[in-house]
């Protein structure tokens, strides 16, 4: 039988040419080939806007080589990736480990090698990490995104990729270990299609990994090395290289730091000359646009002068982000805040201290707005960037305000044109970097407890009546990351949260996002201290209690509501439940019962008669009520099993929690009762805590 004719698929941004029965659709600047079938592409799912094609002012980083610079540096690593052609019998290295500072030009070599392999055919695949980029900061799709890219590169790849995923059907899901992806999906792929002959351009292929540093997952960056350090050990011949660019972190480096593997320092190489190139060409195209300099230049001379470049040069240190800020930073409009001139602004350029002075310099510029920290602080701190009026809405401010605040800061961010089209992002990780570390940053330090503050304005956006830009991931993502904090004391600040937090007009009632917080709390993988677990529980029942009695119409929304919610991975675990908790609970929970029946009784049946041994409720969609009902079940089965214990006084239960991963539902139950009796429970300083609003720091 003939095969049925391809067609194309839809996907965002693509385009398609038709050549005859064939379809290729041009995703991002790469072609992947579908068949009405089965389609490789959909199948994998890849980050779209990880490789060297995405438009990267709104996937940053944005870098580019300047014309005419970096041939000396370019030109060793091609040599090194063209070396099996020249001399074929000559064994090679197949891992190029491109190192250098923070601001050095390695995302700018990455993307001209990328683009140099894609113009021969030979790219196989590129990706640029970027911390706080979503998925591009982490390892769960990234052997996917490299095999979708090969498919494009690779067509005879398809069909190797599409028995994987058919022999396995879980070999995308996160219970699959990055190390099997990548085999099965990138490597045994490629081979399979080299041994038929299927691969019709000569030469070794080139995988370019950017940024390698950026990745949160520094567990997943490690296997990735190793593993791709061991398939070349047992694949010594195979036509694949690795190019990969990254800062020198200690868990990257004692990795790559390998005899099989070039080490290439940028630093050792003198960027003085091209930083030359790049600022004379920048000045001489501002003074081509910029009708104050021209008329500056054309009454005093050239400018900057020869004496003012040196200094420049000198100062800048071999760094092409100082020097494109810097740029930036003096030829930038003048505004109604800031009326200086670049004339004026050079020799203050001159005195700043390096990158972070630079930094400091221009933030200082809008410091004294409205909402200024806010604004920095949610920039530096979002998962993914957002456009202006995302900013806004996820702030209640207006977007006007964003602006103004933005207009003093082009030199260190990018700001699109128009409200709500591009996103705003950072000129580059290491202002991030900067804003993160208090020692450096000073007044301008965002704190991981912004955190909660971002957490919360995220958790309420769904209840508005138009949610617009604000992802409902942002909630539970900037929650994770506060409690993760090592800087962070969880009870002390969520106490200081509740303190100076106001009941404002344009969120949910705070009670709703600390009662989810906490139960999702008590969710997490590892047991927490019996002080804390005590802490969580009561708190949890004390804010739904406030939730439901609060006089405000969308509390039905949040009763009722699916919140997305990922769990996340967990063991069983128990934790203790003496009975003093159990009567706070119980109190609190008639006070619930109470309101919901007085204001929503349509939501709410009968309370928990405990009869049933195990309560399941599913973990990836939240409601208020589910949390009650869990709630109401774990303090009934307590009393059920006191009651069936007949022992007193009644001695403390655990109360365990495992999760049954075919159904990803939690199982509350009390399989096994404490041997812990003795002391008197009632006695211990952490039960002393259940009744405090603000417990001691």
């Amino acid at each position: 039988m003939a095969d049925a004719p391809l067609h194309f698929e839809n996907f965002s941004g693509a385009r398609r040419v038709q050549l005859g029965q064939q379809t290729i659709n041009l995703i991002a600047g790469n072609q992947y080939l579908s068949d009405g079938r089965k389609n490789v592409i959909l199948r994998l799912n890849p980050v779209f806007d990880a490789s060297h094609t995405r438009d990267r002012r709104a996937s940053p980083p944005d870098s580019a080589c300047f014309p005419g610079t970096r041939k000396d540096v370019i030109q060793g690593i091609t040599s090194w990736a063209d070396l099996e052609i020249v001399l074929s019998n000559t064994p090679v290295v197949h891992v190029y480990w491109f190192h250098g500072f923070a601001g050095s030009g390695k995302s700018a070599i990455s993307l001209e090698i990328a683009k140099i392999y894609a113009g021969s055919g030979r790219l196989l695949a590129s990706y640029f990490f970027f911390r706080n980029a979503g998925d591009r900061s982490q390892m769960n799709r990234f052997a996917a995104t490299l095999a979708a890219q090969m498919v494009a590169a690779v067509p005879a790849t398809a069909s190797f990729i599409e028995a994987a995923l058919d022999a396995e059907p879980g070999l995308l899901t996160q219970g699959t270990s990055l190390t099997v992806q990548l085999e099965r999906l990138v490597y045994e792929p490629f081979q399979a299609a080299l041994e038929r002959g299927l691969v019709l351009i000569n030469g070794p292929f080139l995988i370019v990994v950017d940024g390698l540093d950026e990745c949160e997952d520094k567990r997943g960056v490690v296997d990735f090395i190793d593993h791709m350090l061991d398939f070349f050990e047992r694949h010594p011949s195979i036509p694949l290289r690795f190019f990969i660019a990254s800062r020198v972190e200690e868990h990257i480096r004692s990795r790559l730091d390998d005899d099989g593997v070039v080490l290439g320092n940028l630093d050792s190489h003198s960027a003085a000359k091209d930083i030359e190139t790049f600022l004379e060409a920048s000045f001489r195209h501002a003074a081509d646009k910029d009708r104050l300099i021209k008329s500056y230049i054309r009454a005093n001379g050239q400018w900057p002068t020869k004496s003012h470049m040196n200094k420049l040069i000198k100062h800048i240190k071999g760094s092409f982000v100082l020097a494109s800020t810097i740029f930036k930073f003096i030829v930038q409009p003048a505004t109604e805040d800031d009326p200086s001139t670049p004339m004026s602004r050079l020799p203050l350029a001159l005195e700043m201290n390096g990158l972070d002075g630079l930094y400091a310099q221009t933030l200082a510029r809008s410091q004294h707005l409205p909402h200024f920290h806010n604004i920095i602080s949610t920039i530096a701190l979002l998962s993914k960037p957002l456009p202006i009026v995302g900013i806004a809405e996820l702030l209640g401010i207006e977007a006007f305000e964003v602006v103004h605040v933005l207009l003093n800061l082009q030199a260190i961010f990018h700001v699109p044109g128009t409200d709500d089209q591009g996103k705003v992002t950072l000129c580059h990780t290491s202002l991030r970097d900067f804003l993160t570390t208090e020692s450096r940053s000073g007044c301008f330090f965002v704190p991981p407890s912004f955190r909660l503050h971002l957490s919360y304005y995220s958790f309420s956006s769904p209840f508005q009546p138009d949610p617009g830009f604000i992802p409902l991931y942002e909630w539970q993502y900037q929650y994770l990351a506060f409690d993760e904090s090592e800087a962070c004391d969880f009870i002390q600040e969520i106490e200081q949260f509740k303190a100076r937090q106001p009941l404002l007009v344009n969120r949910m009632p705070y009670h709703t996002f600390l009662c989810s917080i906490f139960f999702h709390a008590l969710l997490m993988m590892e047991p927490l201290p019996w002080n804390e677990d005590s802490y969580l529980l009561t708190e949890c029942v004390k804010q739904l209690a406030l939730a439901v009695e609060c006089p405000d119409h969308r509390i039905r929304l949040w009763l009722e509501g699916d919140l997305p919610h990922d769990a996340g991975d967990h063991q069983e675990y128990p934790f203790r439940l003496s009975e003093r908790t159990h009567k706070t609970l119980d109190h609190g929970l008639r006070r619930v019962s109470t309101a919901i029946h007085a204001n929503f009784p349509e939501l709410l049946g009968p309370r928990s008669t405990a009869i049933e041994e195990k309560f399941v409720f599913h973990s990836h969609r939240l409601s208020g009520i589910d949390i009650f009902k869990t709630l109401d079940w774990i303090v009934a089965r307590a009393r059920f099993k006191w009651e069936e214990l007949k022992i007193t006084p009644n001695p403390p239960l655990e109360l365990s929690m495992s999760f049954d991963w075919t159904g990803l539902y939690p199982t509350f139950s009390f399989d096994a009762v404490s041997a812990v009796l003795d002391s008197d429970p009632e006695s211990t300083s952490s039960d002393s805590d259940f009744e405090l609003v603000h417990p001691s720091p």
